[in-house]
């Protein structure tokens, strides 16, 4: 059985990792930390949880360390989470981090897209970035996993059958993805009020989303090969859910059917990634509330279309969280999941 904690227990994807761990037959959630509330039980903020899981939640200080704990899920905002990863691990407990604070390798690319000095950068060495997909035999020996972002999880798992295979140009990828709001947070904004957002449909932070270099990096990593992408991210009137719609030019013509085998193949064994049969196209409401990744491409005269759809809460998130946990720990990967 593995002892779980939540640091950071009352956003979105810690709901989520709630209800899939309280279904998890080998994880028991022992501590909650919270930096906000005080005096208050989970289920006081998630009233779906009543008289399911009332567990109170702790106030959270830098220097708390629960005891009975072998595994955090951090949930705290990136810039935040990395003054808290470090006595976790120094303890003995493995850790997977939900922001974006130890998803770089380079330091200076961190810094300069989020604007703050990493504070950690021994850790940020050892860390793994947490796409099992890819990263699967990395992540079993880990004890610090960057969970990756919503947006670069949809695009990469698209992505990379046709990088690792080197049939595209990595320096010219358009993607266009699509997000639910829950995408952008609990915490209340301007931009996500209901009147904001019903009823509408708008790109956002376009050139300048913190996901961009994240796609790069791992792009860069996996083809070898310097990277650029033009990404635009977009906010649609859901709760949840992502589409990404990838535009990317092949090295040689390659057909349909050709580009249908290359992605059966390279998924055949994965229990969370599904590619679309014939003519079929991902859509949200097909892997929502899921830890599914759904898949297709089309050939276009000099283009190919990747079109690739996820739940950003699952996994885009807590889903994969979970997922990285069941790799560490040694349970069975879908765990909890199926």
């Amino acid at each position: 059985m593995t002892k779980v904690g939540i640091v950071g227990a009352t956003a979105y994807t810690s709901l989520e990792l709630i209800k899939t761990l309280l279904r998890h037959p080998d994880a028991e959630i022992t501590y909650l930390g919270t930096r906000q509330e005080t005096g208050i039980r989970i289920s006081d903020v998630f009233t779906v949880l009543t008289k399911t899981f009332d567990m109170p939640c702790s106030q959270l200080s830098k220097n708390d360390v629960p005891k009975d704990v072998d595994l955090v899920f951090i949930t705290l905002p990136p810039t935040i989470s990395m003054q808290y990863v470090p006595q976790f691990l120094d303890a003995g407990i493995k850790v997977v981090d939900l922001s974006a604070d130890y998803r770089f390798k380079e330091i200076s690319v961190y810094e300069k897209w989020y604007k703050v000095k990493h504070s950690d950068p021994s850790h940020l060495k050892t860390a793994v970035y947490g796409l099992p997909e890819l990263f699967r035999e990395k992540i079993k020996g880990a004890t610090l996993v960057a969970n990756p972002g919503c947006y670069p999880t949809s695009a990469l798992l698209g992505l990379a059958p046709l990088i690792q295979k080197n049939l595209i140009y990595n320096d010219d990828i358009i993607i266009d993805a699509k997000s639910g709001i829950s995408g952008s947070g609990r915490e209340p904004k301007e931009s996500t009020h209901y009147c904001e957002r019903n009823e509408n449909l708008e790109a956002y932070n376009v050139g300048v989303h913190r996901h961009t270099p994240e796609i790069e990096s791992i792009i860069s990593l996996i083809g070898n090969s310097d990277t650029f992408v033009y990404f635009t991210p977009h906010l649609i009137p859901m709760n949840r859910g992502i589409l990404c719609s990838m535009y990317v030019k092949t090295k040689k013509k390659i057909t349909n059917e050709e580009i249908r085998d290359l992605f059966n193949d390279f998924y055949a064994r994965e229990p969370f990634v599904r590619v679309c049969s014939d003519d079929k196209l991902p859509k949200i409401k097909d892997v929502v509330n899921t830890n599914t990744c759904e898949i297709s491409a089309k050939v276009l005269g000099e283009r190919t279309i990747i079109f690739s759809s996820i739940d950003n809460l699952m996994k885009g998130a807590s889903g994969q969280a979970v997922q990285n946990m069941n790799i560490m720990c040694g349970h069975r990967e879908t765990m909890g999941l199926l």
